[in-house]
């Protein structure tokens, strides 16, 4: 470990930094994540993301040199205690591995969008895991972006990064204030929109997803909100073979996307 990051003061719960280690954990600082573990710091730096500051704890941290490359990236450097760590660890066994860094910001008129450009709108996501799932899904299929209305999960919360895997660093994703004006923006840039409604009787397989295509899935619970419905977009639905009436919204747009890019690649 380098003498800077050995030499790092040690703070407590009630130090400004400990303070602000704490509300990113409470997913209460707009912008910024908190980054847990060596896999996670790992996929970190394999991105230019900025690194506010590295927490280590040296009676946990079981990889020095891995320390060391955090604390190189980080703007700020601190020693925190065993207690400490375990108020903020979201881990069983965590290696004392902590960072807060900043999520990248998009915008819907820094996109470039190629004639065959595919996206995944979500609609009233609810629950962190599925969000950063569905990050992970637009990255797995290639897919340009990721288009959130109605949020309620945040991204900020830890549990995106997780299920991302990372990608919530490299993913494009952009969020509008209303349903209208998403729906007014897919017009614009002339994508073939497909509302994912279980209870449609078109299936996703019937479509050519010739040019620009975009899905939209609905939250959880209520599905999509009436307000899509209302845009005159296609319907398309997965069939349900077994008792269950619908599938996790993750599992939906996997399906959808990869379908979709099946078609477009000659798969």
């Amino acid at each position: 470990m380098t003498p800077s990051a050995l030499d790092a003061l040690s703070i407590g719960a009630q130090h400004p930094r400990g303070r602000a280690l704490l509300a990113v954990r409470k997913d209460s600082v707009p912008g910024r994540i908190l980054v847990e573990g060596s896999w996670e710091h790992n996929q970190l730096l394999t991105t230019a993301t900025p690194i506010d500051t590295f927490y280590y704890c040296p009676e946990a941290c079981v990889q020095p040199d891995e320390a060391a490359r955090i604390a190189a990236r980080a703007q700020e450097v601190f020693r925190i205690s065993p207690k400490l760590l375990a108020r903020v660890s979201r881990k069983s066994r965590s290696d004392g591995l902590i960072s807060i860094a900043r999520l990248p910001t998009w915008r819907p008129n820094q996109l470039h969008l190629d004639d065959d450009a595919l996206i995944l709108v979500a609609d009233g996501v609810e629950y962190a895991g599925n969000l950063g799932t569905l990050i992970r899904t637009v990255d797995a299929a290639s897919a340009d972006c990721l288009v959130l209305t109605s949020r309620r999960a945040k991204l900020t919360n830890p549990a995106v990064y997780a299920a991302s895997r990372g990608m919530v660093l490299t993913t494009p994703v952009i969020e509008f204030d209303d349903i209208a004006a998403a729906a007014q923006w897919l017009r614009k840039h002339q994508f073939e929109v497909h509302l994912a409604d279980p209870a449609a009787t078109g299936s996703y397989k019937t479509p050519q997803y010739s040019g620009r295509t975009a899905f939209v899935v609905g939250s959880e619970g209520a599905g999509l909100h009436q307000q899509w419905h209302q845009q005159g977009f296609g319907k398309v639905s997965i069939p349900m073979l077994g008792q269950a009436d619908s599938l996790n919204v993750a599992l939906s747009a996997g399906i959808l996307l990869f379908e979709a890019r099946a078609r477009k690649e000659g798969w």
